[in-house]
């Protein structure tokens, strides 16, 4: 192996935020030493470490360094292992990272074998002796074959509303590919925000306690959430494909703004906001940067495992998605039903404006063009790792179908919002796909152009979600596996008393085969080439780090229709 440098670069670049990117990282001979200057001070790895963006020779590895005395640069040793020869590194390098970077650590490890299982781990040399970090492991993608591949999908991981459980189970899981999040990865509310009332009891309130703003309140908060024992575990069992959705910068974000960002209340310009979002996700997450001259925020990219599947995953927040609509907005005040129905007028023909987009001119253009070479290449299944629902979905109308009891206990102000607004028919959520209805259909024109068969993964609504989607022609496009969340909590949870909510929403959905509103967990997703299983697995218990799991729900796709699929439940 010949000596390469690489060159690291940061998200914004030193012109941009003011700061230092990550240093220059050399992957060396594994046959020639290592030599790192020893750092003048103690350190630790207080924050695990993870992997990510798998590629068939090579993988992102990421730790963090935590001084615990002295200052300055600190240089990181990585050293990759074959299990089957664990005293011999196959790809080493040395990081340097400072303050400037948040003292966090990522390299891209080259000069693996595809399809291959490595494991790695981090040290740093000292004035004390050497520092050396938990071991992870690692697996590269196949170029070609038809191995089976296993993913665990998730999203939506509330520090505030309990333990991270799931993330115990996904890491217990074996011999996982990649673990898919989907966004949400964390909260941007301060403790007296979006949390739980068992938070203050349980230990886990926010920090810092004020909502993230600034560089430092993301930086903080996500050093927060990598304390947590399950996740470190979760980061250290398999590679990571992560795609943020809206909290990792601020409720409902979008291009130009969010609904949860208040200049007037002193929040400062969006885009610095939005910057420092970026930034810090940057440096905590194990994911390859952007190059300079690049969107700072296409995250979007795309993952082939062998010739079962490619993984493309979108990004539909900070790039291109249009304004925030939302019905709450749009019906505050109004009380009489002349009002109530121009309200819902005015709203619907923004929503089925032809120029809404949520991706971007440039990201529509990459996907189709992405979706036919997956299929040219021979690909088995093409598959979104997507942040927000995509089937068009409605309410039960809750008038007809509830008690006048049940209707009665919706004493929170938006279900009983909702409750009149159900007899409408019309779709309840306009942050997901249908608040995008012109985007989707170019998107299963792109898809149909290619012959795709699309497999489309979602998060974001904390509940789960078995889904076959249709154009606007009824044209059958592809299946959705919607994952429920972490910790975060769904539409069970505030819609109060009624056991077979889910039922209910399947009832009243064409798209919809199957839904649960209830509890936490993460859907198991296994390609073959020739079927795409979804196991919906859920832990009992979030408040207690004693818990089971059980797999609630399993559907796979048919084998009759090529390339499109359907779905059959299987339990």
């Amino acid at each position: 192996m010949n000596m390469t440098k690489i060159t690291r670069r940061g998200l914004l670049g030193a012109a941009a935020t003011g700061s230092l990117s990550l240093a220059a990282c050399a992957t060396t001979p594994v046959s020639a030493p290592i030599k790192t200057e020893a750092y003048a001070g103690d350190i630790e790895f207080l924050h695990g470490v993870a992997s990510g963006d798998p590629l068939a020779d090579r993988v992102i590895v990421w730790t963090r360094v935590t001084p615990k005395s002295g200052s300055g640069p600190i240089q990181v040793r990585y050293d990759v292992f074959d299990p089957a020869a664990p005293n011999a590194a196959v790809s080493s390098g040395v990081v340097t990272t400072s303050e400037a970077r948040d003292y966090t650590v990522k390299a891209d490890a080259k000069g693996l074998q595809p399809g291959k299982v490595y494991t790695y781990e981090f040290t740093v040399l000292t004035s004390n002796g050497e520092v050396t970090s938990p071991e992870g492991r690692m697996k590269t993608t196949a170029l070609s074959g038809d191995t089976p591949v296993r993913m665990a999908v998730i999203s939506c991981s509330n520090w505030q509303f309990g333990y991270f459980n799931a993330y115990d189970a996904i890491s217990q899981e074996a011999d996982l590919d990649a673990v898919l999040h989907l966004g949400d990865y964390l909260y941007e509310y301060g403790i007296d925000g979006y949390a739980s009332p068992e938070a203050m009891a349980l230990g886990r309130t926010h920090d810092p306690i004020t909502e993230m703003v600034t560089l430092s309140d993301y930086r903080t908060r996500h050093a927060q959430y990598k304390t947590d024992p399950a996740l470190q575990a979760a980061h250290a069992a398999a590679p990571w494909i992560c795609t943020w959705d809206d909290h990792e910068s601020a409720n409902n974000s979008y291009r130009t703004g969010a609904q949860n960002h208040n200049p007037e209340n002193g929040e400062g310009d969006w885009s610095d906001r939005k910057q420092a979002a970026m930034q810090a996700y940057f440096e905590w997450l194990p994911l390859r940067e952007p190059v300079p001259g690049e969107v700072t925020s296409a995250v979007w990219r795309s993952f082939n495992f062998g010739d079962v599947a490619t993984v493309i995953a979108l990004e539909s927040r900070l790039t291109g998605r249009s304004p925030d609509i939302s019905w709450s907005d749009a019906l505050a005040g109004a009380s009489d039903q002349e009002t109530i129905m121009a309200r819902v007028q005015e709203t619907m023909q923004k929503i089925n404006n032809p120029e809404r987009t949520m991706l971007g001119a440039e990201q529509e253009a990459w996907l189709a063009e992405e979706l036919a070479a997956s299929v040219k290449a021979g690909k088995r299944w093409q598959v979104l790792a997507n942040q927000v629902v995509m089937a068009r979905t409605k309410l039960p109308n809750m008038q007809e179908v509830l008690t006048p009891e049940q209707i009665a206990a919706q004493t929170n102000p938006y279900v009983a919002q909702m409750v009149p607004f159900s007899a409408l028919g019309l779709p309840f959520n306009p942050d997901a796909w249908d608040g995008f209805p012109a985007a989707r259909e170019r998107l299963y024109e792109g898809a149909a152009s290619a012959g795709a068969s699309l497999v489309t993964l979602a998060g974001d609504t904390h509940t789960a979600w078995a889904n076959t989607l249709y154009d606007a022609a009824g044209e059958r496009r592809g299946v959705e596996f919607g994952c429920t969340s972490i910790t975060s909590p769904g539409t069970g949870t505030y819609i109060k008393d009624i056991p077979n909510l889910g039922e209910l929403f399947a009832d009243a959905n064409t798209e919809v085969e199957w839904h649960d509103p209830f509890g936490h967990g993460y859907t198991l997703v296994t390609l073959t080439s020739d079927k795409a299983l979804a196991e919906y697995k859920k832990v009992s218990d979030i408040l207690s780090k004693t818990y089971t799991l059980d797999t609630v729900a399993m559907f796979e796709t048919d084998t009759d229709t090529n390339p499109v699929p359907g779905l059959v439940q299987i339990s």
